[in-house]
């Protein structure tokens, strides 16, 4: 089994459009969460966290290219291209290098936007008035497929769809392909753009949305606190670069951080609640433990899935609890989406990113609006103010509809 780095990270969120941004944002406790003006009217949910001056055309060329993707697959290239030039790789790979290296990008929700604009045009003007950019602007997998042509990535390219832990699902994958030397370098992460009037009425209908907070839209993700009320929907992408310990030094790359453990686990319970007391997300988190071979008291910081929902952040606790015993009450525990909001899709890519800057600065963002905390989520949750502290071990979750659950482990790098 080989060793296995990240070596370039990228990120669009609602809190900043580079990973120094959006990390820098976190600690100050800057939410991303704002009105939408066109949706006041129209729907009973009228906040949202959107990635705020995007502009495709600064990274995507040909520009005539633009056209041929949903906002979900913009925001996937940008991010990926991010993170490669952060990690130093060439502009392409030879077909040699090329055939060792390939993309997982997790998508939650496919090309909404794409997907309702052609069908107004079938309505409105015929089925001969459809683009036939249509269909490659709204799957899935055109997100690693863009990727993998940018930069000749002839291995494997796929996108893992399974919600929330998504982009958490194709890192891990990733990483597998490198650690068993089936690939050397992998692109992997995560990327949703699902803020589409139809989709925000969809998850309302199902009471999964907060709208209590619809004229305080900084105050409504409140993850684990009781006066929490439904998750704030988000877009973004988050990216990693990862490369064998071997195929990084080779190449004398910088190394930010080891990735040594991934969980996956399906509760087979419900569509949409997760199993009492959180028993896959405990099977999850316990898989990647014992995959990176440490203990539940080397563990320094968990960025949690901390949807701001009642049973996600209740269960979610309880399987901290269960798995890392008298160690729970020692760690740092923080839900980002008090501040980006839940961004589906791409959650676990962002939330990676969010993990590893923690791991370089020795900075664990908070978890705002936390105050008025349950009584049955009694852990320290990093209320309202970034802390200060050495992390050598950051875990990620990441828990999706279906009962799919996705863990990610990461270490400071020593060699």
């Amino acid at each position: 089994m080989r060793r296995v780095v990240v070596t370039g990270l990228g990120c669009l969120s609602p809190v900043g459009n580079s990973p120094e941004q959006a990390f820098g944002n976190l600690l100050q406790g800057q939410s991303g969460i704002e009105i939408i003006p066109e949706w006041q009217n129209l729907l009973g949910v009228h906040i949202s966290g959107q990635v705020k001056n995007f502009n495709p055309e600064d990274w995507i060329e040909p520009k005539k290219d633009i056209r041929r993707m949903d906002r979900f697959i913009q925001l996937s290239l940008a991010a990926g291209i991010q993170a490669w030039r952060q990690a130093g790789l060439p502009d392409k790979l030879d077909d040699i290098s090329g055939n060792r290296a390939g993309t997982l990008v997790g998508i939650g929700l496919m090309g909404i936007h794409a997907l309702l604009d052609s069908y107004e045009v079938f309505k409105t003007k015929g089925p001969n008035r459809v683009s036939p950019l249509f269909i490659p602007a709204i799957i899935a997998n055109l997100a690693p497929g863009h990727l993998a042509i940018q930069y000749n990535l002839r291995g494997p390219s796929w996108a893992p769809v399974s919600a929330c832990s998504s982009g958490a699902h194709a890192i891990g994958e990733a990483f597998m392909h490198i650690r068993d030397n089936r690939s050397d370098l992998m692109l992997a992460g995560g990327a949703e753009s699902a803020l589409h009037p139809l989709a925000v009425a969809g998850f309302d209908a199902m009471h999964a949305l907060c709208k209590t907070y619809n004229d305080n839209p900084k105050a409504a993700s409140r993850p684990f606190d009781a006066k929490r009320c439904g998750f704030v929907m988000g877009e973004g992408a988050g990216m990693l670069v990862l490369e064998s310990l071997e195929h990084a030094q080779k190449r004398g790359a910088k190394i930010l951080a080891e990735i040594t453990g991934y969980g996956s686990t399906s509760d087979a319970h419900h569509i949409t609640a997760p199993a009492e007391h959180g028993e896959g997300a405990q099977r999850a988190m316990q898989q990647a433990l014992d995959m990176a071979s440490i203990p539940p008291n080397q563990v320094d910081y968990i960025n949690a899935h901390g949807t701001s929902t009642h049973y996600n952040d209740l269960c979610e606790t309880e399987a901290i609890k269960a798995v890392f015993g008298k160690h729970a009450s020692r760690l740092a525990i923080s839900s980002t989406k008090s501040m980006t909001g839940h961004l589906l899709g791409a959650a676990g890519g962002v939330e990676a990113v969010f993990s590893i800057m923690s791991l370089m600065h020795s900075q664990i963002p908070p978890t705002i609006n936390l105050e008025n905390p349950d009584p049955a989520c009694d852990l320290d949750y990093v209320p309202g103010k970034a802390r200060e502290q050495p992390v050598h071990v950051a875990m990620s979750n990441s828990f999706g509809f279906g009962g799919t659950n996705a863990v990610l482990l990461f270490r400071k790098y020593d060699t």
